[in-house]
């Protein structure tokens, strides 16, 4: 990890909803799910936010020795948002703990703000990350 790793650093990115990221192409097997309208999936959302954590933090880690997985997800989902409409993401790094970095999260789609919370991640050395899973896949 860089000494560039602080609190208070902020970073946006956007992302255009397509019909493969609604409600019925989340778990295709689910036919709960099919039945479900076609509007971007909380699942997905979830993902996009953290999408938009990993990359903030990559100028400041020794990106690809160093990684980030999530560990903890607190957000809200509170609209519904169309396949077109673009999800504008504005995040801040409010704590920096080790290797455990805090996030506040925003996302809005253009017309209303869609979700609203906090995301940590754990910065991880990548081929040991790697080990320790091949360790757990041999055993399970």
């Amino acid at each position: 990890m860089k000494d560039t790793l602080k609190p208070g650093l902020s970073f946006e990115m956007q992302f255009r909803v397509p019909e493969s990221k609604t409600v019925p192409h989340l778990y295709p097997e689910s036919p709960e799910f099919q039945v479900m309208p076609e509007v971007f999936a909380t699942g997905y959302l979830v993902g996009l936010l953290e999408w938009a954590c990993l990359k903030a933090l990559i100028p400041h880690i020794d990106w690809p020795k160093e990684q980030s997985v999530g560990t903890h997800v607190n957000v809200r989902h509170t609209a519904a948002t169309p396949v077109g409409l673009t999800v504008a993401v504005k995040g801040r790094i409010t704590r920096v703990d080790g290797r455990r970095v805090s996030f506040e999260v925003v996302a809005h789609d253009g017309e209303e703000e869609i979700s609203r919370g906090t995301h940590e991640r754990f910065v991880i050395d990548a081929q040991r990350f790697k080990e320790k899973m091949a360790a757990k896949r041999e055993r399970g």
